[in-house]
């Protein structure tokens, strides 16, 4: 959004505070990879897939993918006793225009792009 002038406006607190929460998902080299193999492979994947195309243990890809999950970066699957993830392609591609804002450059506000599971 833009000032009177054509300027964009600084962001408002709300705004800032749910960027902060995607920059801070993407803040760990590990959640990067993993979003990263997800956004490569384009198809759900099994824990213990991502385990072993990952060189981290179980327990650490699990801790990540449910942070990534939190912030909708990532949507879980449950399919038996199997839980399978996959990229949202919604989310990422709103997140260019989260770092767009926060340098100043006209981007909607998260309310206007919410982050919503695709089908």
């Amino acid at each position: 959004m833009n000032d009177e002038n054509g300027r964009p406006r600084p962001l408002d607190a709300d705004t800032a505070a749910t960027y902060a929460t995607w920059f801070k998902a993407l803040a760990d080299p590990t959640r990067v990879r993993l979003v990263n193999l997800l956004a490569v492979e384009r198809r759900p994947m099994s824990v213990g897939e991502i385990v072993g195309r990952s060189e981290v243990g179980q327990s650490t890809v699990s801790h990540h993918l449910k942070l990534l999950a939190d912030v909708r970066f990532v949507i879980a699957e449950r399919r038996g006793t199997s839980v399978f993830y996959r990229v949202n392609e919604n989310c990422l591609s709103r997140f260019p225009t989260a770092a767009d804002a926060v340098m100043g450059h006209p981007a909607p506000t998260p309310s206007a792009v919410p982050c919503e599971e695709t089908t």
